[in-house]
């Protein structure tokens, strides 16, 4: 029986992929990513997609006359046009579960650094510009004590909440429906309004998808209602952060400080965060790990593979389209 042809659109850990070349045709770059015109060429073939950090929009789309299913690489879905893969009947499914606990640790990573002033220490070392040592020189703060609110509390963000716990954090959270008391007090979490969270919250994180609802969520209304003491961290999606409104905000020391993993304008980052000492800044590694990206690539493989099989892939962003199939 022919096998199904499945293209890859960007290198991935082999590893992750042994199982796919096993069952499928596949085609995948040997050294680089396949550039766009290259994809739009390649994909009238192709029964499955299996997309990394590639916009798969109507244009991809139309030209994918034999494509069954995107499988995205990623817990967001945000690069695909799911409303017109749906109307063409293709599934699109992504990876939830795999990337929590690396984005989780980098959150907290990200944290620690911010209030520490570790970044802004190493650049002081390296540009050999530190005084000598003094008891009230370079002074940061500790998380014991602190509370961090967290927008978007699911699993990314309850294994935030866990670690920051570990260091002494108290955890309060947002979400549109909140858990019930009796989690709550076993998670030892509380649900705030978000007004009432950006209002509290030392630190504030950000956990959730982007939507039309969560795009610019913090703008210059709701930096504006936070402490000036407060910091904010987005490990989420760049988007949900109006970064004009964050760095006037930044410079009138409306906050104290943010930590970004992700930008508005991706992958280029508003210039004028490059050269605050209040912010750090990381190029989107939030799962970035060998071995993260190896299950991730593990799951997105799944995905194919059961749907090719038969069976109802794990997690579909969009079941319309699986059950009209």
């Amino acid at each position: 029986m022919t096998k199904k042809k499945i293209l890859v659109n960007n290198l991935l850990p082999p590893k992750g992929l042994e199982d796919l070349y096993s069952h499928f045709d596949v085609i995948a770059p040997k050294d680089v990513k396949f550039s766009r015109e290259q994809i739009l060429t390649l994909i009238p073939q192709c029964h499955g997609l299996l997309s990394a950090a590639f916009k798969v929009d109507k244009e991809i789309i139309d030209r994918a006359e034999n494509l069954e299913i995107i499988s995205n690489f990623g817990a967001g879905y945000d690069n695909v046009d799911i409303d017109y893969a749906t109307q063409k009947g293709i599934i699109v499914t992504n990876i939830p579960e795999t990337v929590t606990q690396s984005t989780a640790e980098l959150t907290l990573g990200l944290i620690i650094a911010l209030l520490r002033r570790m970044v802004e220490g190493d650049r002081r070392l390296r540009a050999k510009i530190h005084n000598a040592w003094g008891p009230t020189d370079f002074l940061g703060d500790v998380l014991a004590g602190k509370t961090l609110g967290i927008v978007g509390m699911g699993r990314i963000g309850l294994s935030v909440s866990k670690l920051a716990q570990a260091f002494g954090m108290n955890v309060v959270y947002h979400k549109r429906s909140p858990y019930s008391k009796s989690q709550e007090d076993n998670l030892n979490i509380k649900y705030l309004p978000l007004e009432e969270l950006l209002q509290n919250s030392d630190v504030i994180s950000l956990h959730c998808p982007l939507t039309p609802e969560t795009y610019h969520l913090i703008n210059e209304e709701s930096l504006k209602a936070m402490k000036p003491t407060a910091y904010l961290i987005n490990t989420a999606r760049g988007p949900v952060i109006d970064e004009n409104a964050l760095l006037k905000a930044l410079k009138t020391g409306e906050i104290k400080g943010a930590a970004l993993d992700v930008f508005e304008f991706e992958p280029k980052v508003t210039e004028g965060l490059l050269s605050l000492d209040n912010v750090v800044l990381t190029p989107h590694i939030g799962s970035s790990t060998l071995e993260t990206r190896t299950d991730m690539t593990k799951a997105c493989v799944k995905h194919l593979i059961d749907y090719f099989s038969g069976k109802r892939p794990t997690h579909i962003v969009n079941p319309e389209a699986f059950n009209k199939n």
